[in-house]
């Protein structure tokens, strides 16, 4: 059957057109969900056509990996929380880098069993393929823990980028060793050093980078998967890994920036300054839920700040009922979204959509942050170090030189938080003890609650 290849050839490019398609469509939160529909029906043609591939081998195998791969997923797509997608992304980040680098693994022991080399090209592609794509996996697995709460925010030790560069170090050569020999020795001490290498990388980066490691990761994936591509000379693979390795690239860029960070600085030194933190004056002022509510009840404009707290309280929809009652009353209203804001990259965007917040009312923080001047409250639901001044006014904090939303420049500003607590970079926050600042202590879901039974008081009980 002459005719399999080119079909399966026809099918990756109508593949790689449906990936085309849907990436474009996922750059607006009002086309996003198809073009996710788009390139998941591409990568389902390109998985079909593969097992017409001639001389294709185990093929039971790959179909019950295949069965119990997309089992797993559709269980945990299903069940797992919204406040749980960052650690859901990091671990499909490294779910990714670890498929690339056991094809890297099961290729180069093939090559060492059969004694004929393939092309240099092949080789050094393959080595370095696998070498993104444990330090992918490995650190992913890390970021997960790290999100998920089952490990400290950040781990270091005297020396110790000096002992991560001779890992890094130790496996480059490792992977040239192999390149030269392919002895099977050599091949398990190259995947050692990349898995720790990724231990490693990820062990000392602080919760405030999060957001960037992760997108980092999902670059190194794709990179990682387009390189094995070529080894398989497997189109698909390779059009798909230069797609999510671009995309990622492009989005680590652009939340680096967001913070004022180069990847260098995230991956290889502490946020922000040394030295002694300032000291923060005044004190935190509770306010009740009804006064609150009058507050912005017969304000001109408000301002909401969403954060990772809104999205652990599962706020967002009574925060969209808030936001309803106020709009009838004829208050401007508007959601301001820091680029970092959460534990991944549109995080907010996510949750506030679930709830049916309209995108024109959702600005992000370049548009937003000359309007608080002349905001007349700015409601703040768990949101921390994104509003933290300190960020501009000393150089000593972790979080100097991370652009914010000027929160503080509001003529009031309520923050909805549980307690006294620090935000995800574990500092404190001086917006909180600000003139202007009065705290609404509680759950952020019941703290919504109380302003629209308040508000609806306010309207004669409507």
């Amino acid at each position: 059957m002459s005719w399999l290849p080119l079909l399966v050839k026809a099918s990756y490019l109508v593949a790689a057109t449906l990936f085309l398609l849907g990436l474009q469509r996922m750059a607006s939160p009002k086309t996003a969900r198809s073009g996710i529909q788009w390139a998941g029906a591409g990568m389902l043609i390109a998985t079909f056509a593969t097992f017409l591939l001639p001389g294709l081998h185990n093929l039971p195998l790959i179909a019950t990996a295949l069965v119990i791969g997309t089992a797993a997923a559709w269980i945990s797509g299903k069940k797992v929380a919204i406040t749980d997608m960052p650690q859901m992304v990091a671990l499909y980040n490294g779910m990714g880098g670890g498929s690339a680098a056991a094809i890297g693994a099961v290729e180069l022991l093939r090559f060492s069993s059969e004694g004929a080399a393939p092309s240099i090209t092949t080789l050094v592609l393959g080595v370095v393929g696998a070498l993104i794509g444990a330090v992918s996996l490995s650190g992913s697995i890390i970021a997960w823990a790290k999100l998920d709460g089952r490990m400290d925010k950040r781990y270091t030790f005297p020396g110790q980028q000096f002992f991560n560069a001779a890992v890094a170090i130790a496996a480059v050569v490792l992977g040239g060793i192999v390149i030269h020999s392919l002895g099977v020795p050599m091949i398990i001490a190259f995947f050692i050093c990349a898995l720790a290498l990724g231990v490693l990388m990820t062990l000392p980066i602080g919760g405030a980078d999060m957001p960037v490691v992760i997108s980092l990761y999902n670059a190194l994936t794709g990179l990682a998967v387009a390189f094995e591509g070529y080894v398989l000379q497997n189109e698909a693979l390779i059009i798909a890994g230069m797609m999510v390795g671009a995309a990622g690239t492009l989005l680590t860029q652009l939340m680096a920036k967001a913070m004022n960070r180069s990847i260098k600085s995230v991956l290889f030194s502490n946020f922000g300054g040394g030295g002694a933190l300032q000291e923060i004056s005044g004190s935190q002022k509770p306010i009740e839920a009804g006064d609150v509510a009058a507050m912005m009840a017969y304000a001109e404009r408000v301002v909401i700040v969403p954060g990772y707290g809104m999205a652990v309280a599962q706020a967002q929809h009574k925060i969209w009922e808030l936001t309803q009652k106020l709009i009838e009353r004829g208050v401007k209203v508007k959601f301001a979204i820091h680029p970092v804001a959460g534990r991944m990259p549109g995080h907010m965007n996510v949750l506030l959509a679930e709830a049916g917040v309209p995108y024109d009312l959702i600005a992000d923080m370049d548009d937003i942050n000359p309007e608080f001047a002349v905001t007349d409250v700015s409601l703040v639901i768990g949101a921390n170090d994104v509003v933290n001044p300190v960020a501009k006014t000393d150089p000593a904090s972790p979080i100097y030189g991370m652009p914010i939303l000027d929160v503080v420049n509001s003529k009031n500003t309520i923050v909805i938080k549980r307690g006294k607590g620090t935000g995800f970079a574990g500092i404190e926050n001086a917006l909180f003890y600000a003139d202007n600042t009065r705290m609404l202590y509680g759950d952020g879901a019941e703290m919504a609650a109380a302003l629209v039974s308040e508000l609806k008081a306010l309207d004669g009980g409507h």
